[in-house]
C-alpha cells in the first residue's frame, strides 16, 4: 500500500485516498476477486488503476460506454500512464498504436468494449500479453433485469476462468437482488470482496415535473442555466436530434449523441464536450453517457428512465466534482404506458416480467414521491436518510389529499365498462361530458356517469397518472392499452383501505396540462390534421409554427369544431387578420369544405352584425321578384347589406338614407329588413 499511496500522490495528484477507497485498493492489490459498489463520482476508476500500476502485466477493463473509455485512456496519457483503448470507434491508426504497446509491454491498461469478448480471439490475445486482472466496469449489465448489454457482459465470467485471473467489479448503483446475481455471473457464487461505499450524492438537487410541454419545460429549465455544462436524457435517437436543435434555436450550444451516428461524429461530440464550456449533450438513455467530465452541472431527463437504477447512474453524472448540481425528470402517463408495453410485450418468462414491473414500480413511487425524495431513493438501496433539505418535495412540500373516493370512483368505471377504455374516455364518463362515444355505448347510463364532476378533466387525469404510478391500474396491450384494475387496487375498491394522493400535482396538471387535458380521444386526430396544415402553411411562409396559430388555438378548434368563420372567429387566438389569412384553411380541415365570403361580409366576421347581415341577405333573397315572384328583380349590394347591419336603422327614412337604398328597394325591402333589425 505504501508505493500505492506514493503513486496516488506522484501520478494522480491526490494527497489522500478519499473515504473508502483504500480498503477496496488494498484487496485488488491483494489479488482478491472483489465487489465494490460507489457513487458515481465516488472515484471507482481509481480503484483499479492504481493497482494496475502497482501490478505486474496488463489490467483489461471491460466497460460499455465508448466515451468513458476514451476519456480515461486521455485522462491516463495525459497523467504519464500508458493506457489504451479496443473499441468500434477507433481509427485503424489508434487500434495499430494499441497492439505496438501490447508488443512492446508498455501497456499497463487496456479499455475494451463487451462485446469484443465474442471473438475467441480476445482470450488468446490477453493471454499473450500478460493478462493479470480484469476490471469491470458498469458491473450492474450482467444483470437479466433488462440491460442492452447483458450478452456480452456474460461473457465475462468465462474469461475470468480462462485467463484463471482475480476480477474486481465497480458499479455506481446496484440493488440487493442485482448484487446476488453479480456475484453469480462473475464469481461463479463465490463471495468476494464487497464494498459498499453507500448511495448518496448529497450536492445533487433532486427534481421531477409532469409533463405538459416537454420541449418547453427542457428548454425553460435550460435557459435558467444558461452557460452551464448540461445532460438531456431522451427515451429515442430522433427526439435528441429534435431537442438538440430547439436547444440550438434557443441559443444554448447543444449536440446530439446516439448510437445510431457515425463512430467519428460521435468522437466529435465527446472532444466538444469535454472541451467546450456550457455545451448541452442530448443523448440518448439506452446508448448512456460515460464522459467523466467533472463540471456537469445539470442532467435532464425528457422522458421517464427504464428504471430507478438507470435514473440513478445519469443522474450521477452531474456534480462529479462535488459542487452543487441540478436534476429534472419529466414524466406522465404515456411514458408509464411505454414502460408498462415494454414489459409486457417482452419475450420474458413471468417471474421477470412480474419483478420489472416491480422495478418500475419503485421509480414510479419515486416520481410520484409524497415526501423527501432522497429518502425514498436511498430506501431502495437500503439506506435511511433523514430529510435532504435539496429536493423540491423539501423545497416546497407535497399537498395531500385523502383520495379514497376518487379512486374508488375510477375503478368502478374501469369495472363498469368492461376494463376496455382508456383513461380519456373514462374521465368522459366521470366528468359527464357526453361525447358521441359515450353516448354510442351507452356509458351516459352508467351509475359512474357524471360521479366525478367535483374534479377538473385536467384534475382527474392526474389521479389517473397517480394511480398508474401506484400500479392500481394497468394498460392492458391486448386490449390497446385499455386500464385494467390490479390486485393492489381490491382493498380500495372494497372499502379497506385508504389512499392518499398528492393534490400539488392535481393542481399542477390543471396549470400546465389544461389544454392538452381538454382533448378528448376523439379530437387527437382532428387536432393532429390542424397541425398538418399549420406546418405546411409555416413551412411555405419560412416562420415558426407558432406564428401561424399556437398550439393552444388548434386545441380549441379541434373541441369546438367551427362550422363557419363567423364561429372561426370565436376561437381564442384568432385575429382579424388571422382569420383573413388562415381561416378558410383550417375551416376545410374541420368541415371538410373551404367557405369563401364577401370582403364586406368578411369585415362582419365573428360580430353579433355578421348573423344580422346573412339574415338580411336571406330576406333580400326571398324578395327579390316581389312578393308574389313575379316583380322587377331588384337586390341590394353587399356593402349596403353591411351598412344596414352595422347602422340598424329603425324607419324607412333612415334606411332611405343609406347609400344604396333607394325608394324602389325601401318599397321591396324596407319591412322586412326593419323586423329583422327589430329580431336582432
Amino acid at each position: 500500500m505504501d508505493r500505492a499511496a506514493s503513486l496516488l500522490h506522484s501520478v494522480f495528484g491526490f494527497p489522500d485516498f478519499r473515504p473508502g477507497q483504500a480498503e477496496i485498493v488494498q484487496a485488488v492489490l491483494e489479488g482478491r476477486n472483489t465487489l465494490a459498489i460507489m457513487p458515481t463520482g465516488g472515484g471507482k476508476s481509481l480503484c483499479f488503476q492504481l493497482p494496475a500500476l502497482c501490478r505486474d502485466g496488463v489490467t483489461v477493463v471491460i466497460s460499455p460506454l465508448i466515451a468513458l473509455m476514451r476519456d480515461q485512456v486521455r485522462a491516463l496519457k495525459a497523467a504519464g500512464v500508458e493506457a489504451g483503448a479496443l473499441t468500434s470507434g477507433n481509427t485503424e491508426e489508434e487500434t495499430e498504436e494499441v497492439f505496438a504497446a501490447l508488443d512492446q509491454g508498455r501497456l499497463k491498461l487496456l479499455y475494451m468494449a463487451p462485446e469484443r469478448l465474442a471473438s475467441g480471439a480476445t482470450a488468446t490475445l490477453l493471454r499473450r500479453v500478460g493478462c493479470s486482472l480484469i476490471a469491470v466496469d458498469e458491473a450492474h449489465c450482467v444483470s437479466q433485469w433488462g440491460h442492452d448489454f447483458r450478452p456480452d457482459y456474460l461473457r465475462i465470467g468465462e474469461l475470468r476462468r480462462m485467463l484463471r485471473v482475480p476480477l474486481a467489479a465497480f458499479t455506481a448503483t446496484a440493488d440487493e437482488e442485482t448484487r446476488a446475481e453479480i456475484v453469480t455471473r462473475l464469481f461463479d457464487g463465490e463471495a468476494p470482496a464487497t464494498f459498499l461505499r453507500g448511495f448518496d450524492r448529497p450536492n445533487i438537487h433532486l427534481a421531477f415535473a409532469v409533463k405538459s410541454t416537454p420541449r418547453d419545460q427542457i428548454l425553460r429549465f435550460a435557459a435558467a442555466r444558461k452557460g452551464q455544462s448540461g445532460i438531456v436524457y431522451c427515451g429515442t435517437r430522433a427526439k435528441t436530434e429534435v431537442l438538440a436543435q430547439a436547444l440550438r434555436e434557443a441559443g444554448h450550444p447543444s449536440v446530439a449523441y446516439h448510437g445510431g451516428m457515425e463512430a467519428e461524429a460521435r468522437r466529435q461530440v465527446e472532444i466538444r464536450f469535454q472541451r467546450e464550456d456550457g455545451l448541452i449533450v442530448v443523448a440518448t438513455v439506452a446508448f448512456g453517457m460515460g464522459i467523466d467530465k467533472p463540471d456537469i452541472r445539470w442532467v435532464a431527463h425528457a422522458d421517464l428512465p427504464k428504471s430507478i437504477e438507470g435514473y440513478y447512474q445519469e443522474i450521477g453524472r452531474a456534480g462529479r466534482d462535488g459542487s452543487p448540481a441540478e436534476t429534472l425528470t419529466l414524466y406522465g402517463p404515456d411514458d408509464i404506458r411505454l414502460r408498462r408495453s415494454q414489459i409486457d410485450e417482452g419475450a420474458a418468462p413471468p417471474d421477470r416480467k412480474a419483478a420489472d414491473h416491480a422495478r418500475l414500480n419503485a421509480l414510479l413511487g419515486l416520481a410520484e414521491a409524497l415526501k423527501c425524495r432522497r429518502q425514498v431513493l436511498l430506501g431502495y438501496f437500503g439506506e435511511t436518510a433523514e430529510p435532504c433539505g435539496n429536493c423540491d418535495l423539501c423545497d416546497r412540500p407535497a399537498q395531500l389529499f385523502d383520495a379514497t373516493e376518487a379512486v374508488r370512483k375510477a375503478l368502478s368505471a374501469i369495472l363498469r365498462t368492461g376494463e376496455w377504455f382508456g383513461a380519456g374516455h373514462l374521465i368522459d364518463i366521470l366528468t359527464g361530458n357526453a361525447t358521441a362515444k359515450v353516448r354510442e355505448r351507452g356509458h351516459d347510463q352508467l351509475p359512474t356517469y357524471a360521479v366525478g364532476r367535483d374534479l377538473s378533466k385536467a384534475a382527474w387525469g392526474a389521479v389517473f397518472r397517480q394511480m398508474m404510478g401506484q400500479d392500481l391500474v394497468r394498460p392492458d396491450p391486448d386490449r390497446h392499452g385499455a386500464l385494467r384494475m390490479t390486485e393492489a387496487a381490491r382493498p380500495i375498491l372494497r372499502g379497506e383501505a385508504q389512499i392518499t394522493l398528492r393534490r400539488d400535482t392535481v393542481a399542477s396538471a390543471g396549470e400546465r396540462e389544461a389544454v392538452k387535458a381538454q382533448v378528448a380521444d376523439e379530437d387527437v386526430g382532428l387536432l393532429s390534421l390542424l397541425k398538418a396544415r399549420r406546418r405546411a402553411l409555416a413551412e411555405a411562409q419560412n416562420v415558426p409554427a407558432y406564428v401561424v396559430f399556437p398550439d393552444r388555438t388548434l386545441i380549441e378548434m379541434a373541441e369546438r369544431k367551427p362550422a363557419s368563420l363567423d364561429q372561426m372567429a370565436g376561437i381564442t387566438g384568432v385575429g382579424a387578420k388571422k382569420l383573413e389569412s388562415y381561416g378558410a384553411a383550417f375551416l376545410e380541415v374541420i368541415t371538410g369544405a373551404s367557405e369563401t365570403l364577401h370582403p364586406a361580409r368578411m369585415r362582419l366576421v365573428g360580430k353579433p352584425e355578421g348573423a344580422v347581415f346573412d339574415r338580411l341577405a336571406e330576406v333580400q333573397l326571398a324578395l327579390s321578384r316581389g312578393e308574389d315572384g313575379t316583380g322587377k328583380y331588384l337586390s341590394c349590394t353587399h356593402s349596403t347589406l353591411r351598412q344596414i347591419a352595422e347602422r340598424r336603422p329603425s324607419t324607412l327614412a333612415e334606411l332611405q338614407d343609406i347609400q344604396g337604398m333607394g325608394v324602389l328597394k325601401v318599397e321591396r325591402f324596407g319591412e322586412a329588413f326593419l323586423s329583422v333589425l327589430r329580431e336582432g
